[in-house]
Parts: C-alpha cells; structure tokens; sequence
C-alpha cells in the first residue's frame, strides 16, 4: 500500500478527491473559502477568459518612488538660460509648445500619454516627513497611524482572497535605509496587517513560502483548511480585529506559495529585461509591470536614496535622468500595447523637489515650495501640463497643488470617493481619505 493511501486509510477515507473536497469544504465553512485557498495561481489565471476579463477591467496602480527627491530641473521643468537651470538644455516634445529636459528625449514622445504637474508645493522640507507626507497624503495625527496609499489601494482595489499579494513594495534596500519611512513599519496604519506591503528586491527573499519535501500537498491543504477554520472561528467568537489581521497575514503568506514565481525576475522573457535594465529600479519597474498583469492591485517601486543630490547634481544626474526616461518610456508603453494603460494608474514622484540654486558642494538642496510629477494612465487626461513656476522656478505662479488636493486626484482618477470617511472603531475621531474636502485637480482627470 502507497504511503498516500496508508494515511488516507488511516483518516478514514478511500483517498479520492470528492471526500477531501467534502472535507475541506467543512473545514473552511463555504464553498467560496476552499476555491480561495484551493485553486492555484496559474490554474486561476491560465482560464483565458477569466483572465483576460479580470486583466482588462481590474483598476490598479503602480507608484515610481523615487526616492531622495529628483529635481525638477533636469526632468519636467527646465529653465533654459537662466541662472537656476544648469548646463542642460530643453527639449520640444509631441505636445506643441511644451518642452522638458534634454535629458528625458524618450519621454519627450510619449508627453501625450501623460499628465504633468509643474506647481506642487507642500511644508515638509526634511525626507522623514516628506516621505511620510507624500505616502500617506496628510500629517500625522499621532497616536493614530494613517494608512499609506499602497495599503488604501490595496483594500479598495484588491482581492484579499486572490493568492497574489495585493500590494508589493519593491525596493533595492528592503531592509531599510537610514530614512525610517522605508524601515519596516505599520505601514497599513488602521487597515490592518492583511493590507501592509509585500516587501522584496535587493537580495531580500520571501521567506517560508515553499511547503517542506515531507509534506505533500493533500496534508498541507487539510492542515491550511483546518488552520482558517479554527483562525475565523476565533476571530468570531472574540470579535478580535488583531486574529483578523493575523488570519489574513497568514493565508497571504500561503497564497505567496502558489504565486512565488511571480518574484522570479529571470523567469521573465531576457528581451523584457535588457531594454528594462541593467539596474534594479528598471528591473523591479519590470517586475511591477509583471505583478499587475497577474493581479496585484498596487506596486511601489522604490529606488533607494540616489536622488538627494547635494554634491555634484549635473554630474549624477547624467547618469539618472536617462534610467528614469528609459523606465517611464517602456513601462508606458508596455502597459498600453498589453491593453492595460486605461486601467492602470502611473504615479511617477518623490517627496518634495530640489532648490533653484546650487549648494557649495555644486548640489542641489531639499526644496518643497515648488516641484513637479508625472502621472498617466487610469481616469488621466492625457497631453496636459498643469500648473507653472515662476521664470527662474523659485515659486509656484498658477494653480498651486498641495498633497490634500494630489491625493483627491489619485483617488478620484481610480473610482473611489476621495472624501468617505474610514470606517473606524467608536474610540478613533474621525478620519477621511482626503482631509479638509480637498478637492481633486479636475483639468486632469478624464
């Protein structure tokens, strides 16, 4: 007799798969929570009906983080011939009139496909609560720790029964650099842990995500179907919200076993990844690209700390501007050839800009009072600039734009109502998705 067999003698069946459907579908309490837990990744997505529908509709976003805070400068806002520009020039791009920094002549053709805001002007002036700001869309109100964007994405756009993680945090250094924002944290604030990132990139792992050699799949299935019923009954019986989240941390961590491939960055196709690279931030853009398609609701890619420039900006910058210009370009698109642009919103930004003048280290400072970012794609007005700096980019001359007012257009370019309020404990005040009735930037919204 088979070992399979001997245990399924000794459980006290025949071994066929009706009665471990049957029990499982005890275990779990409905028939919804075994196809959750049951179904595989590549079996769910390998339907092309299904697939292709849940791909087409589905609203998701991916966040180009860059971290340290580019200058707008050298990306979206020269200022040729002055004494604040640089030695770079600008460039005509496909919209009539408007032009950028030579060094993004990539992005220069796709502007249609894009949404600009020259005239962002925020307080935070230092990367912890610019960072904090800038991710999360308000100050902080401590104790209460606000959600930041991924994890709202997440709740509102996601599926917490799909086994793809539906919001990954891609970053070379996931370990945490020397800004706390991007240590680990609470990161889904109010959410919940079942809404907090998905960390990886760098050399960093997903650890416990393969089922151990002894273990086959028919006893790893029954034990994981006995775990949520035994978890949510508990839940229940206490009307703990901390067994909530643990019991939703703990079948993503399962779903991550069916779906690890998709971490895989050298499963992707080499063509893909040489006009992508060589660097992380162009792979892990890649690899948000690749999440998306397979049913992530909200990626950020991070990319370090490379642009808080304060010694020698022109000279590194030659050397960053062209990777982003690359990245923006193909990421666009590939999303919009794979039919997916529409539906998924580009956030490209950091946490404040860089300063009209040059430091005597020949860098460029911290400098929040008038920046730029780039949106496009999902419920984006393409072809539009938005806003404008004084000659020289010292301040903000039209239609200045705050987090509050950033924020409601995010939300409202996705479907979801900027201004509901969370639904919270009797104990919290209360808290909305946008404070203060922010209202969102109508000239770029569809």
């Amino acid at each position: 007799m088979s070992n399979r067999k001997h245990r399924a003698k000794r459980r006290g069946d025949c071994g066929g798969p009706d009665h471990r459907v049957h029990r499982r579908m005890f275990l779990e309490g409905t028939a919804s929570g075994l196809m959750a837990s049951a179904m595989s990744f590549s079996g769910l997505f390998s339907i092309p009906a299904f697939g292709e529908s849940m791909r087409r509709q589905a609203k998701r976003c991916i966040m180009l983080w860059l971290c340290g805070a580019p200058s707008q400068f050298e990306t979206w806002d020269p200022k040729p011939g002055t004494r604040t520009s640089g030695p770079f020039r600008s460039i005509p791009t496909c919209l009539p009139g408007i032009h950028i920094s030579e060094l993004m002549p990539k992005c220069a053709t796709i502007l249609d496909k894009m949404a600009i805001i020259r005239s962002m002007s925020t307080q935070p002036s230092e990367h912890f609560e610019g960072i904090d700001m800038l991710t999360r869309g308000h100050a902080p109100r401590p104790p209460f720790q606000r959600p930041i964007l991924g994890s709202v994405l997440a709740q509102q756009l996601g599926q917490l029964d799909s086994p793809v993680p539906q919001f990954v945090l891609l970053d070379p250094c996931p370990e945490g650099n020397e800004f706390k924002s991007f240590k680990a944290g609470n990161w889904a604030g109010w959410l919940g842990a079942e809404y907090a990132p998905v960390r990886a990139g760098g050399t960093f792992g997903i650890p416990n995500i393969k089922r151990p050699e002894l273990l086959d799949e028919v006893d790893h299935s029954d034990r994981m179907a006995l775990r949520n019923f035994l978890g949510r009954k508990f839940a229940n019986d206490t009307q703990s919200s901390a067994a909530a989240s643990y019991n939703g941390v703990f079948e993503r961590v399962n779903g991550l076993m069916s779906c690890a491939p998709l971490f895989d960055l050298n499963s992707l196709p080499e063509q893909d990844r040489q006009k992508y690279g060589p660097g992380a931030f162009g792979l892990h853009a890649l690899q948000a690209r690749h999440l998306i398609e397979n049913g992530c609701a909200s990626v950020m890619v991070a990319n370090g700390m490379p642009w808080d420039c304060h010694v020698l900006n022109h000279e590194l910058y030659q050397m960053l501007v062209p990777e982003l210009d690359r990245v923006i370009f193909h990421l666009l698109t590939d999303l919009e050839e794979r039919g997916l642009l529409d539906s998924t919103l580009v956030i490209m930004m950091g946490e404040f800009g860089r300063t009209p003048w040059l430091n005597e280290a020949r860098g460029r400072d911290h400098y929040p009072n008038a920046w730029s970012l780039a949106l496009a794609g999902c419920g984006i007005r393409p072809g539009v600039v938005y806003g404008a700096t004084d000659p020289e980019g010292f301040s903000v001359s039209e239609n200045p734009v705050d987090q509050g007012r950033l924020f409601a257009t995010i939300f409202s370019a996705l479907g979801i109502d900027p201004h509901q309020a969370y639904d919270l404990p009797e104990d919290f005040p209360e808290f909305h998705r946008v404070e203060n009735q922010s209202e969102p930037v109508r000239e770029i919204l569809l």
